[in-house]
């Protein structure tokens, strides 16, 4: 079926279609037999109504929907063809007219904008890497120390900061205990920062089996609508008092936390392993700011279908990741006081930065020709594998041999790595606030996102009390390990 197409602003296309008085006969019939069960006509049983009865007692009309789509969906497909025509969005249907010649039709859709290029090779970028110092390492071997820490009680003293004390409490506003505000031999870390403002500080200074009472006021932005900003009261009594134990810093703590027998050997490791966490990172930051510096010197008018879409992925991404954590976003998006709708609408300045950066890096792809080879896929494949601790055969099964998406993020990357080879580093200017860096460009199938579970379980079923500040997770002293001379430092 022959089409036209015109092209509009906003990257819409209109594509006009014609289907003779036959062809949409044939659609009718079609529709006959897709819906002949929903029709009833006195003196047949349901279903069993002939064609020409219908379309005499009900008009033909009852069934142009589904007549239109059977015309429509293929003659569509053959356009986008045809015309060979990257479509963004769904196409909407405008019939112009349906009579004893046939069906003139339209159909909208958003297409791929024009990228105007401007400068991509050469640009100039600030360049920075973290420094790795003595003082780095000792952070880490002391955050090794404190996961392997030990709580023992302590009787002979009052709360200090840092401890962890075993207690029960119950909240009152004005005089009358409130839902939620109750809960027993509950494990609170003082300085964790995890109950309402002012709770834990009021606990340093006390002892086992004393019983106090304390005031705190609420936020403004608390989750439930009866206590924002409200004052409160809160009875508490102390059963336990535990104080943290460091191991010591020894060859001993090496050899019971790593591979190494010394401890000079486990501090070359993590300098060795900061180090070459703090060159990905710089080259990274430095990729992000290349692909911001291009896509800034582009012109491109994004559709805002894109931009929506683009939306709904990142949702979908922050959904899985909180998940990942034990949260719910709906549940977060309650506790901070913003619906659904007012999350979409935060998150498009930064979709709409990504989109761009993406129509960007796809135009400079196929300026500079760069391709997926075979090689580049197989490659891939074995990264994912890796990965993912899987078969190279399992990927891909489940991915394909021959995935359009993968090539896509393998092209993206490769393109990303010359303009990165291609820009000029530069001294970062002191007096340079460091801006966040924006993902512009897709991030390949092969990098893997690792979240770690440190929930402390409470022996309480009423832990999750009303002087809870956030829904954040208590993390419990690690278990001596090997592992941990392997795990990424963080600053």
């Amino acid at each position: 079926m022959a089409s036209t197409i015109e092209k509009k602003d906003n990257s819409e296309v209109v594509i006009s279609l014609e289907a003779t008085r036959e062809e949409f006969e044939a659609g009718l019939k079609k529709s006959y037999e897709k819906n002949k069960k929903k029709f009833q006509v006195p003196g047949f049983r349901k279903g069993k109504v002939p064609y020409q009865l219908v379309l005499q007692y009900y008009g033909e009309g009852v069934l142009y929907d589904d007549a239109i789509d059977s015309i429509a969906s293929p003659a569509y497909v053959e356009a986008i063809k045809e015309h060979d025509l990257q479509v963004v969005s769904r196409p909407s249907i405008d019939i112009k007219e349906i009579n004893e010649n046939g069906m003139k039709y339209d159909l909208i859709v958003t297409v791929k904008p024009d990228v105007k290029l401007g400068q991509y090779e050469g640009v100039e970028v600030p360049y920075s890497e973290r420094e790795v110092t003595d003082e780095t390492v000792n952070n880490e071997l002391e955050a090794m120390l404190k996961r392997n820490a030990s709580q023992e009680e302590v009787t002979d003293r009052a709360v200090q900061d840092g401890d962890t004390v075993v207690i029960d409490y119950e909240g009152f506003k004005d005089g009358v205990a409130f839902e939620g505000g109750k809960g027993e031999n509950y494990n609170l870390k003082i300085g964790s920062h995890s109950f309402i403002p002012g709770f834990e500080e009021q606990i340093i200074g006390h002892n086992i089996d004393e019983e106090f009472s304390i005031d705190v006021t609420f936020p403004e932005e608390y989750h439930s609508e009866e206590l924002k900003g409200a004052a409160a009261s809160f009875t508490v009594k102390i059963h336990a008092i535990k104080a943290e134990k460091l191991p010591e810093l020894d060859d001993e703590f090496a050899k019971d936390v790593s591979e190494f027998d010394t401890l000079d050997e486990l501090k070359a490791d993590i300098k060795a392993k900061q180090t070459e966490r703090a060159q990905k990172e710089a080259k990274n930051a430095f990729e992000n700011e290349v692909v911001r510096v291009v896509s800034d010197n582009a012109e491109v008018e994004i559709p805002d279908c894109m931009v929506d879409t683009e939306v709904e992925q990142m949702v979908q991404q922050q959904t899985a990741s909180m998940k990942q954590q034990g949260l719910e976003l709906d549940m977060y998006l309650k506790y901070v006081g913003q619906t659904m709708d007012e999350f979409r609408d935060s998150m498009k300045p930064m979709a709409k930065v990504r989109v761009k950066g993406n129509l960007v890096l796809e135009a400079i792809s196929k300026e500079l020709k760069i391709e997926s080879t075979e090689e580049d896929y197989n490659n891939e494949i074995e990264t994912i594998a890796k990965a993912y601790n899987m078969k190279k055969e399992d990927v891909e099964n489940a991915i394909g041999k021959d995935s359009a998406y993968l090539k896509e993020s393998i092209i993206t990357r490769k393109t990303v790595e010359a303009l990165a080879e291609k820009a000029v580093k530069t001294e970062p200017k002191a007096d340079d606030e460091k801006a966040e860096k924006k993902p512009a460009a897709k991030k390949t199938a092969a990098k893997k996102t690792t979240t770690k579970k440190t929930a402390e379980k409470n022996e309480s079923e009423d832990s999750e009390a009303a002087p809870k500040k956030t829904a954040a997770k208590k993390t419990t002293a690690k278990k001596t390990t090997k592992k941990d001379a392997e795990e990424k430092t963080e600053e």
